[in-house]
């Protein structure tokens, strides 16, 4: 196998086009083979096997910086950077990540899991490296719909405007490989990067600055519109040259013999330049190209048929999508909106079901929450569905747009805690943090998933103001549904009679009763609450349990969660708190329960600090 003879980018040089042509394809196989096993983003990287190919070969990593936007395609870039033997470690504990990660390779040039961020790193790097009087190239492979998210736009016109020397791979994987892609296109692409266009196209620039001073701007405006509209025929890069930039293609980014000779051109100019590459998701495995959507992020699956493991029980994300579908066919007001995941929130029943009320705004969470803002003020019942980690990206627009009106917005808040094998960039153990702090939220997490759709039952009939929702990823316990019920917002459920007592919230609930039959069997009884509610807690019946000694278990940060809620109410109180719960650092990737497991927020785990701690 050729892949064998591949230790690093440089080896890729010694190759021809057509042993490069046959490693991609060794890859490939290798990429479907480790995922069909491990789970992680097929769609993303299959389609990015001959673009990462041609940038290592054409440019000098690690001298030369590649930053790639989100960073789920980057498992190409990983193979050939070293790490090939390792590969089949990805996503488990203490293996490769599924993103880059500098602590693991000098390649990765930026710890990256959000999208949108890859065009204000490379600026960065660009200013440094001309401050620092550096000569290497800054390379940004963005995708269509993170290009598409209001940082990119911002990075994007203070590049154009500052007019550094940076390379923006625009990788589209939205379009048809069509017309747009033929033989003309691909002249044009080879004419408008070849040095000696270039040279004539300066000269009549600077001749025409001979001009009167007049005539000259005319002059100079004329031959830019003549330009841009000769190109405007069959490229649709008008908008980034208005930006400042050279813009280059479409190309076909699966072709090396057209993405390696437009990449080596195109190295040797200077500024702002745009390269768009057209790719498809998948590309070379056929499940994945017919549905694109699922294979984005999957979890393992059967190789042959794409089809992927059976899970016992449904998952939080399905339960959640039912019920909304229930509750909208009733209440003509709901609306649901997320932030291009449809598939991942829950909510592809109602795009197909209530499609007038179903919208997706794509990577733009910021416009998201605003949206469901204005929604909310003209008497809608808006339900924004986001995972808990890219709910941070609009922290702004839950204050100032939500809260601060208190507007009737249901956040449902997905993979919550700890997500397992995307590891620290998607864990989402933060969120009673960040919004306790936030006025006017309520905020209620579920023990199971019929408890989740009486909170969503009450959340969309809770006029007072925003209403949050945490749930993890994964399977549900399997308990019977139930008929929906209001809850009383803001009052906690005691299971267990005794001392001393547990506050369990979520996902932890279950395992503190766990906790609870393994200890009783040691002859220790205690007490197990669910609160179910971070916001307003349950000050009643705090006061009526405050003895010596609490308990708090949470599947979040121990700074400004639950713990932390019951610490402050009972500041004045003799009372000694033990917090449960994630600590103060980022948790790295791995299987859900390992993690959870090693935290000791698992059944033993909680046993265990109790035991620990009352003895």
């Amino acid at each position: 196998m050729i892949l064998d003879r591949i230790n690093s980018p440089k080896d890729l040089k010694l190759l021809s086009i057509e042993e490069l042509e046959t490693l991609a394809e060794e890859i490939r196989e290798l990429i479907i083979d480790v995922c069909s096993r491990n789970g992680g983003h097929v769609g993303p990287n299959l389609g990015a096997v001959e673009l990462t190919l041609a940038l290592h070969y054409v440019f000098d990593a690690p001298e030369d910086r590649i930053i790639w936007d989100v960073g789920h395609q980057c498992y190409t870039h990983k193979i050939i950077t070293g790490r090939k033997d390792q590969f089949t470690t990805l996503r488990k504990k203490g293996g490769l990540s599924g993103f880059p990660k500098p602590d693991e390779s000098p390649y990765d040039v930026f710890a990256t899991g959000h999208s949108s961020t890859s065009l204000s790193v490379a600026l960065g790097l660009a200013v440094a490296r001309d401050l620092n009087g550096g000569k290497e190239k800054i390379i940004a492979v963005i995708g269509d719909g993170a290009i598409g998210a209001g940082m990119a736009f911002e990075a994007l016109n203070q590049i154009g405007h500052l007019k550094k020397d940076i390379l923006i791979i625009l990788n589209d994987n939205e379009m048809s490989i069509a017309k747009n892609v033929g033989a003309l296109s691909e002249h044009l692409t080879r004419l408008i990067t070849a040095p000696a266009y270039n040279r004539i196209r300066d000269d009549i620039w600077d001749k025409l600055g001979l001009l009167p001073f007049g005539l000259r701007e005319e002059a100079r405006d004329l031959a830019k519109r003549i330009e841009e509209g000769l190109k405007n025929l069959i490229m649709p890069g008008v908008i980034f040259e208005h930006l400042g930039f050279r813009y280059i293609g479409p190309i076909h980014g699966h072709n090396l013999r057209v993405l390696i000779p437009t990449l080596e051109r195109i190295r040797s100019l200077k500024g702002p330049r745009m390269v768009h590459v057209l790719t498809k998701k998948g590309k070379g495995y056929r499940p994945a190209e017919e549905n694109p959507e699922r294979f984005h992020g999957i979890g393992p699956f059967d190789k042959k048929t794409g089809t992927p493991k059976k899970r016992k029980r449904p998952t939080y994300t399905q339960v959640f999508g039912r019920t909304i579908v229930e509750l909208a066919r009733k209440d003509k007001r709901i609306v649901a909106i997320t932030a291009g995941m449809c598939l991942g929130t829950g909510l592809v029943e109602f795009r197909e079901k209530i499609p007038n009320r179903f919208f997706d705004v794509g990577i733009a969470e910021q416009h998201a929450v605003t949206f469901a803002a204005g929604l909310a003020r003209a008497g809608m019942r808006p339900v924004c569905a986001i995972y808990s980690t890219f709910l941070q990206r609009a922290y702004d627009q839950i204050i100032h747009d939500v809260c601060l009106t208190s507007l009737p917005v249901v956040f449902a808040i997905d993979r919550s805690g700890l997500v397992g094998d995307d590891g620290p960039t998607h864990h989402g153990p933060f969120d009673l943090t960040y919004l306790r702090v936030a006025p006017n939220m309520v905020i209620a997490s579920p023990k199971d998933e019929d408890e989740l759709r009486s909170l969503l039952y009450t959340a969309v009939n809770y006029d007072k103001g925003p209403f949050a929702i945490r749930y993890p990823r994964g399977e549900a316990y399997g308990v019977e549904l139930k008929p929906y019920r209001e809850l009383p917002i803001g009052k906690a459920e005691v299971l267990i009679e005794g001392e001393p007592w547990v506050l369990a919230i979520g996902s932890t609930v279950y395992p503190t009763l766990e906790a609870a039959r393994i200890l009783k069997s040691e002859g220790i009884e205690i007490g197990v609450v669910n609160m179910r509610w971070v916001k307003p807690l349950d000050e009643e019946l705090l006061e009526r349990i405050s003895g010596e000694y609490l308990f708090t278990v949470e599947e979040n940060s121990i700074r400004g969660g639950l713990g932390a809620a019951v610490l402050e109410f009972l500041a004045r109180k003799e009372v000694r708190v033990e917090l449960i719960g994630i600590p103060d650092r980022f948790i790295e990737h791995g299987d859900r329960s390992e993690l959870l497991r090693d935290l000791r927020i698992d059944g033993e785990g909680i046993a265990r600090r109790i035991r620990e701690a009352i003895s």
